[in-house]
Order: C-alpha cells, then structure tokens, then sequence
C-alpha cells in the first residue's frame, strides 16, 4: 500500500498539476493525503479523482487550510476534525481507518514570530494534537500521521542553519512540540530511513530556490514502531514540484510504501 502525503497550496489551482503527476506515476498510489485544499467540501474536484478509482473524504475550508484522504481501498471509519468546535474551526484534521491501518492526515498551523497570536495558537494547537492522539491511540497500533507539520526537526532539515537560525519552523519551542510527539511513540520514517541525508519538501517561490535546492524538510510521515516493521521504503517525488506549467505548489509529495500482506 502506498500512501503520499502531498501540500498542494489549493486544489483548484493545482488540479491539473496533480492529475498529471498521477498519471506520470502510472496512478500507483492507493491513499493520497491532501493538505492546504483552500475551498470547502463541495468545491473540491472529486468527480476528476473518483474516475481513478478513488473514494474522496474532503474536510474543507473557504481561501484557507483543508485536508481531504483520498483512497482506492474503503475506508472502515472516517473521522473528521478533533471533534471540539475551537480547534476545528480551522480544517487540519482528518482520519481514516484504511486496510487496518490508522492514517491521520494533518496540516499543522504555519505560526509566527514570538509574542504573536499565530505563535501561541500553533504551540496550542501541538499541545492538542498530542492530547488528542493519547486519548484516541495507542503508541503500540498501527498508527501513521502523514502532513504539513511546518517545524524542520533539526538543523539537516533546512539548507542553512545559520540563515534561518530561530525563524518561524526551526525555534525551539516548535521542534519541543514535534519532540513531544514522537516521545510519545512515534517514528520519523524518512529519518530512520535515511540517516544523514538532506532532503527538503518545501522551498519557496521566489529566487529559484527549488533548482538551487534551497529548501525546508517540514512534510512528515510518522509512524509507530508496530508499523515501521510494515514499511519498504519512503520518496520525496520531485516530479510535481520542479514544473513550470502547470504551476506547481511550493511542496513536494512525500510517499510510503507499506507491505502489509
């Protein structure tokens, strides 16, 4: 089973970018995590995925945030949100129960500088997520939390630690939140997996800093160690972010590949 978790900046925009990309890869993907949908539920272009065979769960927001699971194989369950009216005004959480696999789908708040309110509510909103995931799973299932986390963990996950030393995805107290989640029983797949290598999942628009691969590693799968046993292999697909048309989003797609036979 391979499941990607892909930011795509609005699908709207990014649509036919993503068919392509699909398409390129032979459609091989069978859970596609979405993030940054920027449109509510009844804007989002199933009927285009649906004739590739997947079922669309789409938990959407109007300009901002979103998340949808996309899956070819039925879904046992499906819950969208934490379930508490403060934290899902803001669209950034999504499960779904696939092959026996738990899979959340998040999109994590981009913050801000210290002594802002962005600041305090993505350091809130951490807080929550790990409270959620201790009164609703077990460190000891089989659990993978796929998404948009915007901290870069340690200094090899940003193309200058110097330059971007204490900015907005490598303070402290944001890497102290993604510690606090995998302290809880999780693994960072593509770290374990890789030990020592650069590899980014974000660069930004301006300067080419895509083709200069100046970038960010902020796009995370998370898994528990139950179900790390299950797991061949993880890829950063280049492919849709280093396009010019269409435009592609300031993400690479992050892809797992589970053999759970």
């Amino acid at each position: 089973m391979k499941i990607c978790s892909f930011n795509v900046n609005s699908i709207k925009a990014r649509k036919d970018l993503v068919l392509q990309w699909l398409d390129h890869r032979k459609n091989d993907l069978d859970v596609l995590c979405l993030q940054e949908l920027k449109t509510e539920d009844d804007g989002f272009p199933a009927a285009d995925f649906e004739k590739l065979g997947f079922e669309c769960h789409v938990f959407g927001q109007k300009a901002y945030n979103g998340v949808a699971v996309l899956t070819k194989i039925r879904p046992d369950r499906v819950v969208k949100g934490f379930g508490d009216e403060r934290w899902d005004a803001q669209k950034r959480l999504i499960a779904a129960l696939v092959g026996g696999v738990h899979i959340l789908n998040v999109y994590a708040p981009h913050g801000d500088l210290r002594g802002t309110e962005k600041f305090d509510y993505k350091q809130d909103w951490y807080k929550t997520f790990l409270a959620h995931l201790k009164k609703n799973f077990k460190p000891s299932g089989r659990l993978l939390i796929a998404g948009d986390f915007n901290v870069a963990r340690e200094d090899i996950d940003v193309y200058s630690p110097e330059e971007l030393a204490d900015t907005i995805g490598t303070m402290a107290e944001e890497r102290e939140g993604m510690a606090r989640l995998l302290d809880w029983g999780l693994v960072d797949v593509f770290r374990r997996l890789n030990p020592g290598k650069k590899q980014f999942t974000w660069w930004d628009y301006i300067g080419g800093a895509v083709w200069k691969d100046q970038g960010m590693r902020i796009d995370y799968a998370l898994a528990t160690e139950a179900l790390m046993k299950e797991i061949k292999g993880v890829e950063v697909d280049m492919w849709p972010r280093r396009r010019q048309k269409p435009t592609p989003s300031d993400h690479a797609p992050l892809i797992v590949n589970l053999d759970i036979s």
